[in-house]
């Protein structure tokens, strides 16, 4: 898989393994005794063409592809795999070209304290790897990137042993819906109630749904209240539009069954406005709240007093830690959060070029959603994947990666 790592207008590369030419572009030259004081490869870019160290590097890319346990620093951090430097609106683009499950092992500690118990780990690990299987596309110049916008990637510095277990526990799953790889959105605290994407983005998903959440319980966010002067909203709804002359009330006057709001009106001295939609959720969100599931009271102060961190779409990480403390296992935990999906699995040939596939598992096992604490229920054991099936997705081999084919 590709991950974009890096966009400025320099990149510096330090590798000390012999590069070899891999389909993706020139190879970038193997350090030698010419080569920069430690290795390290300056790439810049002049027009629609790299330089390095100054210099034409005699195209628009160059790659260093990925050895079984290689390594490369971009930029100061390093990671597993191999880079693919791109010259792209007049900077360079590294790319870091690197195994799936090797991928993982920067972002699932990244995304999730790793002192957390391992079924909520492997839960975090699966939906992980499912975003990426959602997200290959041969088409595009990367994958996924890796900040917040996408999954956040810390590369070799972010790995730990415990998130690195969880993965190898579950090596090769991910969530499915339809054959297809599923949208594992998740956040940090749903506050009681998942919202639906519906609600959220406008995009409805069967699996995506608002439902009462009671074990997302105890978070450091389950509670907030926020004080917001008057000049501060009045010029924060102005930005979505509201041009009503000098606020007399902000209320919420239609909500989610979620609890989060759908329509927020604003009376002024000339006139009324409405904002409605996901921009209602926008306006909560840009008074600074941490999640749009929240109640308005009050004007000058406004107050806005709420529960939970995030979007509140799929998982809720609070909820699956206290999943994990009650004594369910990973599986239950995605079948609460994406009820009617099928746990399946990356399965290949173990040939080159890889063909992925996603082969179902079963469904996952659900939960009620009722308000009381649930009785443990006893772990299911995770299915176990082939050795072909573990080798899926080797972005060395192929890269970029074929379009997933759903069995």
């Amino acid at each position: 898989m590709r991950v974009l790592v890096v966009s400025a207008p320099q990149v510096t590369v330090r590798t000390s393994a012999p590069a070899t030419p891999g389909g993706l572009g020139p190879a970038l030259p193997a350090p030698g005794p010419a080569a920069p004081q430690g290795n390290a490869w300056r790439v810049g870019a002049q027009g629609e063409r790299l330089t390095l160290g100054g210099q034409d590097a005699g195209g628009a890319t160059l790659y260093l592809p990925p050895t079984p346990g290689s390594t490369v620093e971009i930029s100061g951090r390093t990671y597993r795999g191999g880079v693919l430097l791109r010259a792209a609106r007049g900077g360079v683009q590294a790319i870091n070209v690197v195994d799936v499950e090797d991928y993982l092992r920067g972002v699932v500690a990244s995304e999730m304290p790793a002192s957390w118990p391992a079924p909520a780990l492997a839960a975090q690990a699966v939906i992980a790897r499912t975003y990426v299987a959602a997200r290959i596309n041969p088409r595009a110049d990367y994958d996924t990137c890796a900040t917040e916008s996408c999954q956040v990637y810390g590369g070799v510095a972010a790995e730990k042993a415990q998130t690195d277990a969880a993965i190898r526990a579950t090596a090769g799953q991910v969530v499915s819906y339809g054959g297809k790889a599923a949208s594992t959105y998740f956040s940090s605290d749903s506050g009681g109630y998942t919202a639906s994407s519906a609600e959220v983005w406008g995009n409805p998903a069967p699996y995506l749904i608002a439902q009462a959440d009671p074990f997302s319980a105890g978070g450091p966010r389950a509670r907030w209240r926020l004080e917001i002067p008057l000049a501060r909203v009045q010029d924060i709804a102005a930005r979505y539009g509201v041009r009503v002359g000098a606020l007399k009330s902000v209320a919420v006057t239609r909500q989610s069954s979620s609890g989060r709001p759908q329509e927020i009106t604003f009376a002024g001295a000339s006139g009324s406005a409405k904002v409605s939609g996901a921009d209602a959720g926008g306006f909560i969100r840009s008074l600074g709240a941490g999640s749009s599931r929240a109640v308005l009271t009050g004007l000058n102060p406004l107050v806005v007093e709420g529960t939970g961190q995030g979007h509140g779409v799929g998982l809720s990480q609070y909820g699956a830690l206290g999943l994990a403390r009650q004594g369910y296992d990973h599986l239950h935990m995605l079948g609460f959060y994406y009820p009617g999906t099928v746990l399946s699995v990356l399965a290949g040939t173990g040939a080159s070029p890889v063909q992925p596939r996603l082969a179902a598992a079963g469904p996952l096992p659900g939960l009620s959603a009722a308000s009381e604490v649930l009785a443990a229920a006893p772990a299911v054991a995770a299915p176990a994947c082939t050795p072909e099936q573990g080798e899926a997705l080797r972005a060395g081999e192929a890269p970029p990666a074929p379009a997933w084919v759903s069995e």
